[in-house]
């Protein structure tokens, strides 16, 4: 099956069509922005812009030979990347062919299935071996033209971790002195945490959370969702498309959305507590991997989410199981909170949410935030 279509950031994509017609397009890139905005694939948009033979000003044509082939991940001169937990190999060789070997099984996946999310045992990361692969397409003539185009997805998990600095400053040899014709394009979802060295050869691009309109209508047109379950998935993603497929229904073990309200009540349970316990035991839950089974991205989510069903409800109106939650639980500890205390809060959730890029303690960042929101709303 073809990728579905790229929906959102249409402005970055006009930029973007602008810079490729004037020749002005830099040959390495890093697209950045919170997680499952659709990053690689608005990557995988631009290989189709960079290789199209028949594109206009509106961007690629998406039926060309060259298009099609990027759409159904078979373009000889479109390399794709991602992170992939560590295989287990007696040599360095053997790393490397293993590592690929995966990569190629997760690629048929995704051809195969358009909301495939991939599950791994142990954390994924870049490795030497895999960046050799990268550097040896790299070296190769293209096959079709003279420009080849490579998509390395989250690049901030070659940080140190299990021998992946090396993979680093293998990957930066590559930054520094691309082959002609090549075009890299990043993304992360960190890149406060991406070396500095790495950050200071590509071209930032941010890219912004998708409107829930944009979401609704993948979740229709791609997950084949109800309109109303479409609306109530996008409502609660905080922009995220993969957070939104994970909220359809069947998207998750049990009842995604009744879990997210479940986080809504325990998260603002704790915030409008009178004392700090609650809020401390919260935060040294919490880990870059996951407290009770969601990363901090996601907790980050389902803290905007019930903070936005008090603004609703303060509008007059609810609109998800998350919404009721947050009201139910202001309403027992008897906290009416003004519609500007809590916009606050949801302006500390985006602020948190900018720092979490960096390297940082997903565990001080939450008791700072948890505490916030308490002054905020209790005082």
């Amino acid at each position: 099956m073809p990728l579905p279509p790229l929906y959102g950031h249409e402005d970055v994509r006009r930029s973007l069509i602008s810079a490729r017609r004037r020749n002005r397009l830099p040959q390495s890139l890093l697209l950045h922005g919170p997680s499952g905005i659709g990053k690689e694939r608005l990557g995988l948009w631009l290989a189709q812009l960079l290789l199209c033979g028949d594109g206009s000003e509106e961007g690629p044509c998406g039926v060309c030979r060259s298009c099609t082939s990027v759409l159904r991940l078979e373009h000889p001169d479109v390399h794709w990347f991602f992170p992939l937990p560590r295989p287990k190999a007696s040599s360095p060789e053997k790393l490397r062919e293993a590592l690929e070997d995966h990569r190629a099984e997760e690629l048929a996946l995704r051809r195969e299935n358009p909301l495939h999310r991939p599950e791994y045992d142990r954390p994924p990361a870049y490795f030497v071996g895999g960046v050799r692969t990268i550097q040896g397409y790299a070296a190769m003539r293209p096959s079709t033209g003279s420009n080849a185009v490579f998509v390395v997805g989250d690049v901030d998990r070659m940080v140190p971790q299990e021998g992946s600095e090396e993979a680093a400053n293998a990957f930066l040899k590559l930054l520094e002195e691309p082959p002609a014709g090549t075009t890299l394009i990043l993304t992360s979802s960190r890149p406060g945490s991406l070396l500095p060295t790495i950050r200071s050869r590509v071209l930032p691009v941010r890219l912004r959370p998708l409107a829930d309109g944009a979401i609704a209508d993948f979740l229709e047109e791609v997950a084949s969702l109800s309109a109303d379950e479409a609306r109530s998935a996008a409502r609660l993603a905080e922009g995220s498309v993969s957070r939104a497929i994970r909220l359809r229904p069947g998207g998750g073990d049990g009842d995604p959305i009744s879990a997210v309200a479940d986080e809504v009540r325990a998260l603002l349970s704790a915030v409008l507590d009178s004392a700090a316990t609650k809020r401390l035991e919260l935060a040294h839950a919490q880990s870059s991997f996951g407290a009770r089974g969601s990363d901090f991205g996601d907790t980050l989510d389902a803290l905007a989410a019930g903070l936005r069903g008090l603004l609703r409800n303060a509008g007059g109106g609810t609109d998800s199981p998350a919404d009721e939650a947050a009201i139910s639980v202001a309403q027992r500890a008897s906290v009416q909170p003004a519609p500007a205390a809590v916009s606050r809060s949801l302006e500390r959730v985006d602020h948190t949410r900018d720092l979490a890029t960096g390297n940082v303690n997903p565990q001080l960042l939450l008791a700072d935030l948890l505490a916030g929101i308490h002054r905020d709303l209790v005082g």
